[in-house]
């Protein structure tokens, strides 16, 4: 695994971007908690996230170390791990603010659906790879969807619907990437669109779909003016928030949405209203900029690899972090409903920290044995 390690070719600029935003994170957390006794001596955010930082760095580094070619050959194992992993959340998982996402340890939470996206990353980029000169073939691309289904059900069930979505977006990337035609993914997708709608009341009827989710979408279609509270009132105060920071913010830790608690959930979903608030329309961007950055050197990383695996896993972990932050900042800017998902690298999050930096990690691992010649 470890043969040939030369870490002359190890990304640094993006291990640089990731530290600043990593650190940044740390710095907004600790301002969106501050004076919340709660969360900074019961629950200590700023603390916990320290520490989930450290232990990402090392795995980044280790993951960077192996050679990504030994995925290919346990990803039948990593698969069947993962499902049992979700099965058994679903059936003996500690639950959680309502929902079995979770297994409770003493010390933390373990959210496994956060790293079933790194283990379907690696599925498919295996799976793609070995059958890239035939995915064309309606068999391959049906195989591709059972195996992505496999795992992104038992999310579904757990219920969480954000990391779900997030899951079938990969597959549908990886699958365009694999050179799939557009007409064709086109058609998929409306055939996709068409059983999700014509299911729909069974899928609510049997609560797979529930009710908050519903309104979620409610919410953002019809919203109430007049709402105090929920999704809506959420919404409100993040826009607030950002349209109030102006071009340069209120300062570090001054910013009276945040310190008055105005703002809810700061320090996770709506940690990038926050930035906007306290660090106004430059803050804001460049902490975009800086995503954009991260994004375009895994796509780089793609580019260099040695062969179609190591290409498809750079390509998927630069999906998975594009995707999230479009997400994240969307439902902040009021262009989508709310879904929970955090701000890659940013929020407030153990496993999603854990598990984005060790998708970094993969894709330094795939730039460490990338080809010779530079292009």
């Amino acid at each position: 695994m470890l043969r040939g390690l030369s870490w002359r070719h190890f990304d640094f600029w993006l291990l640089g971007a990731l530290s600043a935003l990593v650190i940044f994170g740390v710095a907004m957390i600790r301002s969106a908690v501050a004076g919340n006794i709660e969360l900074t001596l019961i629950t200590p955010l700023v603390t916990r996230q320290i520490v989930f930082a450290g232990i990402g760095f090392v795995a980044m580094i280790v993951m960077a170390s192996i050679d990504y070619h030994f995925w290919s050959a346990v990803n039948r194992p990593l698969y069947i791990i993962m499902f049992m992993a979700l099965f058994l959340l679903n059936v003996v998982g500690g639950a959680l603010f309502g929902s079995a996402r979770w297994f409770q340890t003493a010390l933390v939470n373990i959210q496994p659906s956060e790293f079933a996206k790194i283990v379907l990353i690696l599925v498919l980029a295996f799976y793609f790879s070995r059958h890239f000169d035939e995915m064309e073939n309606p068999r391959h691309i049906l195989l591709s969807f059972l195996l992505t289904m496999g795992l992104t059900v038992w999310v579904i069930l757990q219920p969480n619907l954000s990391t779900s979505i997030v899951m079938l977006v990969l597959w549908f990337a990886l699958l365009w990437i694999a050179g799939v035609k557009v007409k064709h993914l086109l058609l998929y997708g409306s055939i996709g669109l068409l059983v999700l709608a014509l299911s729909l009341p069974i899928l609510i009827e049997t609560e797979v779909i529930e009710q908050y989710q519903i309104d979620r979408v409610m919410t953002f279609l019809f919203p109430d003016p007049n709402a105090r509270y929920g999704d809506k009132y959420n919404i409100d105060q993040a826009l607030i928030s950002i349209g109030s920071g102006g071009w340069s913010g209120f300062g570090y830790g001054q910013g009276p949405q945040v310190q008055l608690r105005f703002l809810k959930v700061r320090w996770s979903d709506f940690i990038f209203a926050a930035i906007g608030h306290e660090f106004g329309f430059v803050g804001a961007v460049l902490v975009i900029a800086f995503i954009v950055f991260i994004v375009f050197r895994c796509l780089r990383a793609a580019w260099l690899a040695q062969e179609p695996f190591g290409a498809f896993i750079a390509y998927g972990v630069a999906v998975l972090i594009a995707f999230q932050a479009i997400v994240n900042i969307g439902v902040n800017l009021n262009l989508m409903p709310a879904t929970g998902l955090t701000l890659p690298f940013v929020s407030y999050g153990g496993s999603s920290l854990v598990s984005n930096m060790l998708a970094i990690g993969l894709v330094e691992s795939v730039i460490m044995r990338r080809n010779p010649i530079e292009f």
